[in-house]
């Protein structure tokens, strides 16, 4: 299964292994970076084009994208019950999940509420595990075909509107996991992990709607794509999760994103920091950033650091 996690970052690989692949860990922010919502609703993004872009549209733009998403978590992922209980990663409550088949399971009978104690959360395990599966399927599998056109042709009018910015981030992280024929053969492996300061459930019905489910996976574990939400323990936390499941050797990591808080993140950690700006004449944005410039930082931070070592 190609996107089982490689040997390496399981402990697995030999020695030799080991020093033939390193392992390059991308963490990607999500909103501002991957994406753009904020600075579409703000006018921001339009503002920074000095009177090329169309403020009013771009206003447009966020707002359909705004209701679309509520529109998805309210009616397919069970967040206006679950909007208080958000959880750092979708598997975070695993524990609590006895696995009982959920195909004739009443939702909307099961008295999930408040205290948020072992029964409770069993029931919000159960709405996680369904969601995992809903996002497994896709958007065609749980959108009728008119709304499917309505996703299809408001994220056309986006990436448009934007001069690429979505589909030149998507083949940026296709990339970097190596799925793109514009990416070189080599030996190394590669994963992606989204770490947003948004939370779970909005962030992975982002996910959906901006097309990044194809490189981005539910699972926290031995997937090749996790998705992280610091909302509530910071990003320094996800950062240290991220570092504790695939450190070793011979692992390099680098953040890509828009905020202070993933740079100072990324400082702690002492991991190369790529910030992402919308202006057109920022030096990384999307279309623009590519692999060989996310490579040139992490040359410059490990060489430096073995150097040093």
């Amino acid at each position: 299964m190609d996107e089982v996690v490689p040997a390496l970052a399981t402990g697995e690989a030999s020695s030799d292994a080991v020093k033939e692949q390193p392992l390059k860990v991308y963490i990607w922010d999500m909103d501002e970076t991957l994406i753009l919502l904020k600075s579409l609703l703000d006018g921001s993004y339009a503002g920074a084009f000095d009177g090329l872009k169309d403020r009013e549209k771009s206003v447009e733009i966020g707002k359909r994208w705004e209701n679309l998403i509520l529109e998805l978590c309210d009616e397919h992922f069970f967040y206006e019950e679950i909007e208080n209980y958000n959880e750092p990663y979708l598997n975070a409550l695993n524990e609590y999940d006895d696995g009982r088949d959920l195909t004739s399971y009443d939702f909307e009978a099961d008295c999930f509420s408040s205290p948020y104690d072992d029964v409770n959360k069993k029931k919000l395990a159960y709405r996680q595990r369904a969601i995992r599966e809903k996002y497994a399927k896709g958007l065609e599998k749980i959108l009728d075909q008119h709304m499917v056109k309505v996703w299809n042709d408001l994220y056309n009018l986006t990436d448009k509107y934007t001069d690429g910015w979505l589909s030149s981030a998507h083949k940026l992280l296709e990339e970097a996991l190596g799925k793109s024929a514009a990416t070189p053969t080599t030996n190394s492996s590669s994963i992606n992990c989204i770490v947003t300061s948004g939370s779970l459930i909005p962030s992975l019905a982002k996910c959906l709607l901006y097309r990044l489910n194809d490189v981005v996976s539910s699972e926290n574990v031995c997937f090749r794509v996790a998705v992280y939400s610091s909302w509530e323990v910071g990003k320094l936390q996800c950062f240290k999760w991220i570092k504790e499941r695939f450190d070793g050797p011979n692992v390099r990591f680098c953040v890509i994103g828009d905020g202070h808080e993933e740079c100072s993140a990324a400082q702690v950690m002492k991991w190369p920091f790529i910030k992402i700006e919308f202006q057109p004449d920022a030096p990384h944005r999307f279309p623009g950033l590519d692999m060989a410039t996310v490579q040139t930082y992490m040359d410059v931070i490990y060489e430096s650091s073995s150097k040093d070592g």
